[in-house]
């Protein structure tokens, strides 16, 4: 609740400060005196828009505080928190105008948007008034309202689960068809190229095994016949022969010799084993020098079909073989696609029942709901004075969103048999004023921690009447907190703390102030409400009475 509200240089404020309490807080004073200054100076510290100009003249800048008493988890350290700002049991909000009419925000004395001022107040103060364009009286938010006073947020969660799930299932639906749609536009080059990717069937690697095979091909007659002797000077009938007759020779002299040959023996032996693995190899190389010519031609072919293809989808010739699994895979994509979209199709169409199902059930019990507020703004009606008023919440057809399918606004008829219509546009005055007092009785439990201001709701409406807006203004405030600039003296003798609004001229400049009346004061206030400008006995008679005290 607002526990605070300092001002400095606003208007025609030079410096005020005032500590609010619990409960129902009366301000009043003569028109004029400056009651729709401290509105003006609280919305501006709260981010609302408001008056263009509003440093004292001669200031160099004007200065707005309030500060706020938190309860644990109230929805402002949301706020707080997603900012970045410190969240404490106690917010203090300041905001600086200069002269040039720059505005700076401090939000616990960390700078802030107007954005964040913004967001915070809508969870701090609700101001009703017969300009109410916040609040009560904004079509945009009965539906809201209505869901709060019914409190089926289980219906809403339900509803939002179901809105998420159709959309995700038309915009899988949407995709799909694009998809296929774009497939389709390919479908001839896509069967035709599968089915020659398909027919060649390229491997990675082929191309360059290939062109090794090719160029090994060609060269292969001529080096046929070097490797062809090389294999015959290796030989038996090469060099083979000769060292075997060495090795042999050389075996029957080494008993005669004490050793003196083993040496030169195992040394050969070795060059022998050598000399056959090198004559193996060769060999090798031979068999596959030998070769088909029409293996040559059969792999030039091949070889020139694969760099063509390649060049065709420009690719590497070594990528062909992806391209087909890729290519594959939209082809079959386009011939399961009828398959793919009647399951979607009937995906989507379950998520869309299972949300007009939902929403259904939501629409139901809004209007349940609906006549459950009707019957009871029509009682509250009856003790001020309108009891042949009619109050009635409309809930129609909408276009289907995340919150239902339905939309709700606040219509009224102040006449037997009239046609009823927006609240804002048939109610006179007074009426209004009555009107919103008892929605928003009705709608107190969804309030929570907000700051309640009515300006002048009592506008237009006297005696028992205004005695029956204060006992609900009263009422209202119970175990929260209510503001009410009035000018009914029924409605400032039910307040529990009592403040004058004042004007004065002090060397030639006219300033604004804010007094806190004691219990003498406060008689002389209503005094003044009751009888104008002289106070009377009879009339501090008639306020004591109001207060119910002593005459």
């Amino acid at each position: 609740m607002l526990r605070g509200l300092e001002i400095r240089d606003m208007l025609i404020i030079d410096r005020l400060e005032l500590d609010f309490r619990p409960g129902l807080n009366a301000l009043t004073g003569e028109t004029g005196a400056g009651k729709s200054i401290l509105l003006d100076a609280l919305g501006f510290v709260l981010g609302w828009r408001g008056r263009a100009e509003l440093v004292r003249q001669g200031a160099e800048q004007g200065e707005v505080t309030a500060w706020f008493e938190l309860a644990a988890g109230h929805p402002a350290n949301a706020v707080l928190e997603e900012a970045g700002l410190p969240v404490g049991e106690e917010l203090i909000l300041r905001r600086v105008n200069s002269a040039d009419g720059r505005k700076t925000a401090y939000v616990n004395d960390r700078r802030a948007s107007g954005e964040v001022l913004r967001s915070l107040s809508e969870l701090l103060v609700e101001l009703h008034g017969q300009h109410d364009d916040r609040g009560l009286l904004n079509p945009r938010g009965h539906r809201a309202l209505l869901d709060a006073y019914a409190a089926h947020d289980d219906l809403k969660a339900e509803v939002r689960a179901a809105w998420r799930t159709r959309g995700e299932a038309e915009r899988a639906l949407t995709k799909a068809r694009a998809a296929l749609s774009e497939v389709q536009a390919e479908e001839d080059f896509l069967r035709h190229a599968v089915a020659e990717l398909d027919k060649l069937a390229p491997e990675p690697g082929e191309e360059q095994a290939l062109d090794a095979r090719r160029r090994l091909m060609q060269s292969a007659e001529k080096l046929r016949g070097d490797v062809a002797r090389a294999h015959a000077a290796l030989g038996s009938d090469g060099a083979e022969g000769p060292m075997g007759d060495a090795l042999r020779w050389l075996e029957g002299a080494a008993d005669g010799v004490e050793g003196r040959l083993d040496a030169p023996i195992e040394a050969l032996g070795r060059a022998l084993s050598e000399l056959a693995e090198a004559a193996d190899g060769v060999e090798r190389c031979l068999d596959a020098l030998d070769f088909d010519p029409l293996e040559l031609e059969a792999a030039e072919e091949r070889l020139f079909a694969i760099r063509a293809l390649a060049r065709k989808h420009d690719v590497a010739p070594d990528d062909l073989a992806d391209l087909a699994e890729t290519l594959s895979r939209k082809l079959a994509a386009l011939d399961n696609g009828a398959r793919d979209i009647a399951a979607l199709e009937k995906a989507a169409t379950e998520a869309i029942a299972a949300y007009d199902a939902a929403a259904g059930c939501l629409t139901a019990a809004r209007r349940t709901a609906a006549a459950s507020l009707d019957a009871a703004v029509e009682a509250e009606l009856a003790p001020l004075k309108m009891e042949r008023a009619r109050f009635e919440t409309l809930v129609q057809p909408a276009e289907a969103g995340p919150d239902g399918s339905d939309e709700v606004s606040f219509l009224v008829a102040t006449n037997p048999g009239a046609p009823a219509g927006p609240i804002a546009k048939i109610a006179s005055g007074g009426e209004l004023s009555r009107f919103l007092l008892a929605l928003k009785v009705c709608l107190a439990g969804e309030a929570g921690d907000i700051t309640m201001i009515f300006d002048e709701i009592d506008r237009g409406v006297g005696g028992a009447t205004a005695d029956a807006v204060g006992r609900r203004l009263r009422d209202l405030a119970e175990g929260g907190q209510v503001l009410v600039v009035t000018h009914s003296p029924q409605v400032a003798a039910l307040a529990a703390h009592h403040w004058r609004v004042e004007k004065k001229v002090d060397d030639g400049q006219t300033l604004s102030t804010v007094v806190p009346l004691g219990d003498d004061a406060r008689v002389d206030e209503i005094a003044r409400m009751i009888s104008g400008n002289s106070v009377t006995n009879e009339a501090r008679a008639a306020a004591r009475s109001l207060i119910g005290c002593s005459p």
